[in-house]
């Protein structure tokens, strides 16, 4: 590696979010990461936390071997061809979504460039993400290692095929929405039956977390726990019937579906 361990392009909502995740870790110190960024308040932020800010895609490159790509997928071609040369023989890892490994080395020009594609989630806010990584990948061995070993900071770490991704984006990378969504008519079905709305939200964030734990924990399938909530002829089974007639589950497939084909169409 060069001095800097690791250069964020981008210090966005989600790039921060990572950024920050891995300085909390201690996986790297604030001396081992260097910023390109251009939006004012995203400097102040890394600035606040020690990061070096670099006033250039060039200057990224001379400091890091390492890197992360995390803007827009529509900012990415004009960044990374304005590394130039600079960009020859680096490693960077992209969060950008819909931007294929073929996409970003072509951003790069004739430039040799190593490209490892990962979907996070917003939940890495917080070091609870999911860090999906495109296991067919050119980076070395000891690039994999340090990739993995960064994001591990940020939360869980699946490999994939890149051919899968699109998937990934739709269930994980949009799923936070999803839930969201969730926990929101959760507490409103609270409301509506009489509860504050802080005590409503309050409980339905707190019950879709901790039935993710449990399921997470015990290892147990969904319908196991959903089998040992309804009671027969009990309150629980009156209200998945419910779900079931309005179509809660082929609305959440049709979500997750809708979402990957518009990442296939991003770029």
């Amino acid at each position: 590696m060069a001095e800097k361990r690791l250069g964020l392009i981008g210090y966005g909502n989600m790039g921060s979010a990572i950024g920050s995740a891995i300085l909390s870790s201690g996986a790297l110190s604030p001396s081992e990461l260097a910023v390109y960024e251009i939006n004012p308040r995203a400097k102040k932020k890394a600035q606040s936390q020690g990061i070096q800010l670099v006033e250039s895609m060039k200057e990224l490159c001379s400091l890091c071997d390492l890197m992360l790509l995390a803007v827009k997928p529509d900012k990415a071609a004009a960044v990374l061809s304005s590394a130039g040369v600079a960009l020859e023989g680096k490693a960077l890892m992209s969060i950008a979504a819909g931007v294929t490994s073929r996409k970003l080395k072509e951003f790069g020009g004739t430039y040799f460039l190593r490209v490892l594609r990962i979907m996070p989630n917003t939940p890495a806010m917080v070091g609870a993400g999911c860090m999906v990584l495109c296991s067919d990948t050119d980076f070395t061995p000891e690039e994999k290692e340090e990739a993995e070993r960064l994001m591990s900071a940020v939360g869980i770490v699946e490999w994939i095929e890149e051919k899968h991704l699109d998937a990934v984006t739709g269930l994980s990378g949009s799923g936070p929405a999803y839930v969201a969504l969730f926990i929101e008519a959760l507490a409103d079905g609270g409301v509506k039956e009489g509860l504050s709305r802080p005590q409503a939200l309050h409980l339905a964030a707190q019950t879709v977390m901790g039935t993710a734990k449990l399921l997470q924990e015990k290892e147990m399938h969904p319908g196991e726990l959903k089998d040992m909530v309804c009671s027969p002829g009990g309150t629980a089974i009156e209200g998945v019937q419910a779900m079931e007639e309005g179509g809660f589950r082929h609305t959440t497939i049709h979500a997750v579906v809708m979402a990957s084909e518009k990442a296939k169409r991003l770029i």
